[in-house]
């Protein structure tokens, strides 16, 4: 049976793209900013293009970080894609404007530092041992990032009992989170919807945790 999955619409763009690569690994998908609907699904998709400061107003609007914070209290799955991944750590710094993000993971989301922004095109990642998303993919598999600002720094410790999140890095100019697996929020800085069979197969892999 097919799962139920909402791509949440609050107005960040790149949703259409997102709807048809998890139609075609096997769920049934809606595009919505309905509470309910997002609240209730199998697994929630946040995707995210454009300015972090923007995309939080955007969420705001349509009170996705109460969508997430709720569904991740219950451990249901959320995952993030792109600037969608960014803005659930704590803040976000842009042109030296810093905005509060959802708070999910501690950490800042700052401009990458590297010879030529953005970081556009293919590269390869660095997944850890245990990893969900990239089982079944060479370690030379390659993603597609479009992004100028990232996570430079991992913060977050679970400790006391937890399992630590499992980080996956990539590079350019500087090492960077390209990857979270954490429980039931999971996360990329690339587009999997936008990597080809790669893509497909982290989806489906996703979609198989729900």
């Amino acid at each position: 049976m097919s799962k139920n999955v909402v791509v949440l619409d609050y107005g960040s763009g790149n949703l259409r793209s997102a709807e048809r690569a998890l139609t075609r690994a096997g769920a049934d998908v809606s595009v919505t900013s309905d509470f309910d609907a997002a609240l209730s699904c199998d697994g929630l998709v946040v995707p995210g293009v454009g300015a972090f400061e923007a995309c939080m107003t955007g969420l705001k609007g349509v009170r996705g970080e109460q969508i997430i914070g709720r569904r991740l209290s219950g451990g249901r799955p959320v995952l993030g894609i792109c600037v969608g991944m960014q803005i659930l750590f704590a803040r976000g710094v842009e042109h030296g404007v810093e905005t509060e993000g959802c708070g999910e993971w501690p950490g800042t989301v700052g401009r990458l530092d590297a010879p030529v922004l953005p970081h556009m095109g293919w590269n390869t990642v660095k997944a850890p041992a245990g990893s969900v998303l990239f089982a079944g993919l060479d370690p030379a598999t390659r993603f597609y990032f479009v992004h100028s600002y990232g996570v430079r720094d991992w913060e977050l410790r679970a400790g006391d009992g937890f399992s630590d999140p499992l980080v996956t890095w990539a590079e350019h100019g500087v090492p960077f989170v390209a990857a979270v697996e954490n429980g039931p929020l999971m996360a990329t800085q690339f587009h999997p919807e936008k990597s080809g069979d790669a893509g497909a197969t982290l989806l489906r892999n996703w979609l198989g945790t729900l």
